[in-house]
């Protein structure tokens, strides 16, 4: 967008879509916008007026420095608009949240014009997105003797921007509306095929659920304009699958409220619930947009006279609901009482969702007011060379004297800030915490580059020691879409300071990785913690946490984050792997053992698994802490023995060099540096200094799951069950069943190996399987296409160089090539293998698709309805998720194996091994 014209021309072609005038983000548009308004007879200026006061992107977008750069002009009487007084330009400066807003107050508050400086302060002291180069002004003023300065310095330290906010409404109603029943998706708030519009916030919120329930909720707020309309997952989890910024912007754009008048289409306070909560990930997104997420309890399982839990014919626990949550129930939420109501009948206690801290989030409109409050606080504090006054709810500390720590215990106290001295902090304590290593992902990268101009932020922390933007969501398609967002995003981030996928000046080969297995390879300490812009940022080396792209953009700018300190289930293995299992059976059969364990209950939702992996590298460990996103684990983390790290972190090395020698290192030699991290900590490890992180023989966990090997007998699938007669029980991953379930007759239309679940010896089980087949039946004939996408360019070369790609290409009818990448997602498959490029593709189910009613067989990790494959008229898609042999031996056939058939098929084959430590994984 250059000129007014074409944003007028932008504006009409938006009207056929029922949508509004885009925000402005160009500082050249809006430079002609003050022209016309600065023209009293310019036929354009009322309109101009209006797109100036109300349509403007605020924080560090160009437009935002145009617009503080006017309004200075006219509070100074430099330019005079009889529509915006000089205190109107002062209001509109505090709706600006930093950056050039703020560089502008501080030159008015520190100026010569008394009056004006005085003015100035007092919107200053409403604000709290400063940074260094904002405090550094302050802090030598005030040292100077300015006394304007030390009155704002005084504010802050009473942290006076939050505490002159209205407190929150002691009652707050809300109105029901039922989402979904059983666990909701965020890719039923937010899709993935329409990934491409989340930047475009009015856009992306055409998208929430269907238009049908876009109607529902419309006459619901206009039936109850009092209250808020509250989303629910009846008889399940909300939020489940992806953190996804965007889901929680949907909400709160149909459900929230505006949280500017003069910032168009970003709201704040969703409420949302479910049955069984929130996903843990999802609700720190909730947090940032100072919304209250709900444990509803109202479905609870069916007690016998004796207190036993009541199953069905199929085992499964009986539920009966406690009280209704029917689409239109008025309810209440006593934020004093903690409790929620209908009428004047309590009805649960949701204590949980409004702990002091969440509390505080709502009173300032989200968390980054509250993290960018307490470090402006402290900042001020420090500097009159006072104690910093109590004014946030105390962060809780829990210690239990003569406990012991689990692995993610010990994490979270090595890297705390701002914690009592020498106290040792258990589960449930509150943590502000250092953050190593931070991934923004491509269809979310464009909102935490949103993020981050609206916080004010222009560089990465210093105390993040790498941080990287991938380019694997869009790897598989390089359509007008991504060509028109991901160059811009690269440019960002690699100006922020991130390493990019791709070079924004070209000069390296793109790399669109999976954004996982590169977190995996460049996190190069066992005691770190990474924040990544996705749920299955899940590492085998620290403790990995998937986020929304305001807590990646936060991570990025603060190098830091908060939370409680998670609770840990501790799983470790007993016996041996049958030698024709592969180990994303025994990834599988965890689940389903866990589950039979604990009698359906999920006892690793929302906690840590600390899984005493022992043996095997952080490749082949990925698989498991990457499937513990659908286990519903908050994150995981592998306690591996000292050998094996030290193997790992020699892997990881070799990778982080290729990355430099492909020229893919910045100005601050952030892979260079990792590497010298890495050398450093395999030192301690061989030295004794600092072993492997292990937890403490009395550490407490929440539960412990002990995995039998020897009953896995058979390859195990997860089934989205779409036929259960029970609607809540589909499309979750808790369905795990053995192979013979099907028989051998159950029809598969298309076969995928790749994305984040494989690793480079997947890629050899293939090579291996084909050549076995060929050799027993003369030649390879598939009955099913077969979409092979490698996660890693690194693993691709790998196998050239072994001889494995020659295999496959062998057997390929397609090949990607990056001098003519695709264009066009594929609409139809052919009977044969494609060589896809590295990266995500259908499991993503934003590019690539299977056909419509298609049953898939994946090595992926989603099997959400619509996300790989959508239904077809009369007839569900499936999305079956197994291992690479399955997936292999099920397109060659055209059907599922049978268990004979399949022991054939992996005769002699090596894969993926796996054997239970013998050392006592403690320290």
């Amino acid at each position: 967008m250059n000129t007014y014209k074409d944003y007028i021309q932008e504006i009409e072609e938006r009207k056929v879509q029922g949508l509004n005038p885009k925000p402005i983000d160009g500082a050249e548009l809006l430079s002609e916008i003050i022209g016309q308004i600065k023209d009293l007879d310019n036929e354009y200026r009322e309109d101009s007026l209006h797109f100036f006061i109300y349509n403007v992107v605020p924080g560090t977008t160009s437009a935002a420095g145009v617009k503080a750069k006017f309004l200075k002009e006219i509070i100074l009487g430099e330019s005079v608009v009889a529509e915006i007084t000089p205190a109107f330009a002062l209001e509109l400066l505090s709706h600006m949240k930093g950056g050039p807003s703020i560089e502008v107050l501080l030159d008015l508050a520190l100026g010569n014009d008394a009056v004006i400086a005085k003015e100035a302060a007092e919107v200053l002291k409403t604000q709290v997105y400063l940074y260094e180069a904002d405090t550094d002004r302050l802090e030598k003023a005030y040292k100077e003797g300015n006394e304007i300065a030390a009155a704002i310095l005084e504010s802050y330290a009473k942290a006076e921007f939050f505490t002159k906010l209205p407190e929150i409404a002691e009652e707050i109603k809300v109105v029901t509306y039922i989402a979904g029943e059983g666990d909701i998706s965020t890719d039923l708030l937010s899709p993935g095929n329409q990934a491409h519009s989340r930047s475009d916030r009015e856009l992306h919120g055409k998208c929430l659920i269907s238009p049908e329930a876009q109607a529902d909720i419309k006459s619901l707020r206009e039936a109850h304009p009092d209250k808020s309309v509250m989303l629910i997952a009846e008889r399940g989890t909300m939020g489940v699958g992806s953190s996804r910024m965007s889901g929680v912007n949907n909400v709160a754009l149909w459900t929230g409220r505006q949280a500017s008048p003069y910032v168009p289409f970003i709201n704040i306070a969703p409420i949302i619930a479910g049955t069984n909560g929130i996903s843990p990930i999802f609700l720190t997104t909730v947090g940032v947009t100072g919304g209250i997420g709900i444990d509803l309890k109202n479905w609870v399982k069916k007690l016998d006279a004796q207190g036993n839990v009541i199953v069905d014919a199929s085992g499964e626990p009986v539920l009966e609901e406690v009280y209704s949550v029917a689409t239109g129930t008025v309810l209440t939420i006593n934020t004093k009482t903690k409790k929620l109501y209908n009428g004047d009948k309590e009805l649960i206690d949701i204590s949980s969702s409004l702990t002091p801290q969440k509390v505080e989030f709502i009173k300032a409109g989200g968390s980054y007011a509250i993290v960018f409050g307490k470090k402006l606080q402290t900042f001020a504090a420090k500097t009159l060379n006072i104690p910093v006054p109590a004014v946030y709810a105390p962060s809780k500390e829990i210690s239990h004297e003569g406990q012991g720590l689990t692995a993610v215990e010990k994490i979270f106290n090595k890297n705390a800030v701002g914690t009592t001295p020498g106290k040792v902090l258990h589960a449930g304590s509150d943590v502000r915490v250092e953050v190593n290593i931070v991934g923004s992902q491509d269809t979310t990268g464009l909102m935490t580059s949103q993020e981050l101009e609206s916080m004010a932020a222009t560089v990465i922390s210093p105390i993040v020691d790498g941080a990287y933007q991938s380019g694997c969501h869009t790897a598989s398609v390089w359509d007008n879409k991504s060509k028109a967002n991901i160059p811009r995003l690269m440019k960002f981030m690699n100006d922020f300071g991130l390493i990019t996928a791709r070079d924004p000046k070209g000069e390296y080969h793109a790399m669109t990785d999976v954004i996982h297995k590169v977190l995996n390879d460049i996190t190069v300490d066992d005691w770190a913690i990474i924040i990544g812009g996705d749920s299955h940022t899940r590492m085998s080396k620290g403790v990995a946490f998937g986020a929304d792209s305001g807590t990646v953009a936060l991570a990025l700018a603060t190098g830091e984050a908060t939370m409680p300190i998670p609770q840990s289930v501790k799983v470790t293995f007993k016996g041996d792997m049958a030698p024709y299992m592969d180990f994303r059976d025994v990834v599988h059969a965890t689940q389903a053992q866990m589950l039979q364990q604990f009698k359906g209950e999920n006892v690793f939702q929302g906690r840590v698994i600390e899984v005493h992996i022992g043996t095997l590298t952080a490749d082949q460990a990925f698989t498991f802490t990457d499937w513990t996103a659908e286990m519903k684990a908050k994150a995981s983390i592998c306690i591996s023995e000292d050998e094996t790290l030290i193997e790992s972190l020699e892997i990881a090395k070799s990778r982080i060099q290729i990355m430099i020698d492909k020229g893919m290192d910045n100005k601050n030699q952030v892979l260079k540096g990792l590497i010298a991290i890495a050398d450093r900590r395999i030192a301690e490890i061989k030295s004794g200094e600092k072993p492997a992180l292990a937890p403490d023989a009395n550490a407490k966990y929440y539960a412990e799951v002990v995995v039998d090997l020897d009953i896995i007998a058979e390859p195990m699938i997860a089934d989205p069950d779409v036929n259960n007669i029970d609607v809540s029980k589909r499309y979750t991953h808790d369905t795990i069943r053995p192979l013979s379930f099907y028989g051998g007759d159950k029809k598969v239309d298309l076969g995928f190996i790749g994305s984040c679940m494989v690793h480079k010896g997947d890629m050899k089980i293939l090579a291996q399987m084909l050549k076995n087949i060929e050799e027993q039946q003369g030649k390879v004939e598939f009955k099913a296409p077969l979409v092979v996408a490698p996660p890693t360019y690194n693993i691709v070369d790998e196998l050239k160089s072994e001889g494995d790609w020659e295999v496959l290409q062998k057997y390929s009818g397609f090949e990607f090539d990056d001098n003519a990448p695709k264009i066009a997602a594929r609409t139809t498959y052919e009977k044969m293998l494609y060589l896809e490029r590295p990266g995500c593709n259908l499991c993503m189910g934003n590019q690539e698709k299977a056909a419509k009613g298609d049953t898939v067989m994946a090595t992926s990790t989603r099997l959400f309805q619509g996300r790989v494959v959508e239904d077809a008229e009369g007839k569900k898609g499936e999305s079956l998720l197994s291992s690479t042999p399955v997936v292999v031996l099920s397109t060659i056939l055209g059907r599922t194996p049978t268990i004979d058939e399949y022991k054939t098929a992996v005769k002699g084959i090596n894969l993926t091994k796996f054997a239970p430590s013998h050392k006592q994984l403690v320290k």
